[in-house]
């Protein structure tokens, strides 16, 4: 039955309901048996019936795409850009389609961090355990040893990992707007250690069996504070969540739980060693994470938000939250943030480190001792 099929088939039932609500007893028999029809339907294999196998190339090559000299992915006999329309009338095994190519994306710009870059991969925690889950971040040779100035890059939440700003971007535009790497290059170029955080991959997945035993709230290794967002969420909201991943996957056999990889926070060394930050349209909320007083004070003197904006780019732009100054990034696109602010944020950090080494009183010979002793 395809999926178009099945679309129609929910509509007359919802028609057909809404139809019988005002009326008397007969009624309201055939609403309690058009919802026992409902729910002896089985969803999982309503939605797997004629959908082909969710089964994808693991390379570029075998998607029949490259990356050209401008860094933009094309297919290799036609020329043309990536297609998510691969197949009609199956709009979820194209967007599986689609998750799939950016899973090798993903691989392929941690290759472009070492060999293009230079940057070395570091596992994290450092003192893990060889059974304990584990992440990784990317460094340049000198991210340690360089007492003048460091670069950190953060990406943003959802599917993107290290060295990506948006993958939509890296798919459907190039590798410089969707990628770390113009920042990298710039960065090192003007002196700086980088640092590229991994910050989505805070979780491993494991296939949970039948007879594990559930781990208690208490135990977790999950952050205390989404692990109690987690537990206020209403019972009906999770079903419906629970109904839209069978629709989303329909052929997700395996039942997988979380491991959480260890986390620390240190906000007295942030404040004390970073000397400022850029934001480009990052929709933190301070009161809703409960930033104390010091943090907030701490963003509004060193932190700037370049914001999706119709405004020239570097206007200011108002904001009903006074945690940080906010300007206009000079596009409206949430994704291209980013990418169009490049110039403007080097030039920001350029005028931060300048005003602190104006301030900053000149190191004497006992002080250097010290900071090398640190290092």
């Amino acid at each position: 039955m395809p999926i178009s099929s099945f679309t129609f088939i929910l509509l007359v039932l919802r028609l057909n309901m809404a139809q019988l609500q005002p009326g008397g007893p007969d009624e309201k028999e055939k609403t309690t048996a058009l919802k026992d029809l409902l729910s002896r339907i089985d969803l999982d294999e309503l939605m797997k019936k004629d959908e082909p196998p969710l089964e994808f190339p693991d390379t570029l090559e075998g998607f029949e795409y490259a990356f050209n000299e401008k860094g933009q992915l094309r297919h290799i006999k036609t020329g043309e850009p990536f297609v998510f329309n691969y197949r009609e009338d199956l709009h979820r095994w194209n967007q599986k389609r689609y998750e799939a190519l950016g899973e090798i994306i993903t691989k392929h710009v941690y290759d472009l961090l070492e060999k293009e870059c230079n940057l070395k991969k570091v596992h994290l925690p450092v003192d893990a355990t060889e059974d304990e889950p584990k992440s990784f971040i990317f460094m340049s040779e000198d991210a340690m040893t360089n007492t003048e100035k460091l670069m950190v890059l953060i990406h943003g939440s959802g599917v993107v990992r290290a060295g990506q700003w948006a993958r939509r971007l890296i798919i459907n535009e190039d590798l410089d707007s969707g990628t770390q790497i113009p920042y990298i290059k710039r960065a090192m170029e003007e002196g700086y250690g980088v640092i590229v955080l991994n910050s989505n991959e805070n979780y491993i997945e494991v296939e949970k069996t039948k007879t594990e035993a559930q781990p208690s709230p208490d135990s977790s290794d999950e952050p205390a504070e989404k692990r109690e967002r987690k537990e206020k969420i209403p019972k009906e909201t999770k079903k419906r969540r629970d109904f839209y991943e069978k629709y989303r996957n329909p052929q997700k056999e395996k039942e997988t739980v979380q491991v959480y990889i260890r986390m620390i926070q240190r906000e007295t060394d942030i404040k004390n060693k970073v000397t400022v930050v850029a934001l480009t349209d990052s929709v933190h909320n301070v009161w809703h994470q409960e930033a104390c007083k010091t943090i907030r004070e701490w963003m509004r003197e060193n932190c700037c938000n370049w914001v999706s904006s119709s405004e020239p780019l570097d206007t200011s732009v108002e904001s009903m939250l006074p945690d940080c100054p906010r300007v206009s990034a000079g596009t409206e696109r949430h994704e291209l943030t980013s990418w169009k602010s490049f110039h403007s944020i080097f030039k920001f950090f350029s005028e931060a480190l300048d005003a602190k080494n104006r301030v900053t009183p000149t190191p004497t010979r006992r002080s250097n001792r010290i900071k090398h002793e640190e290092l």
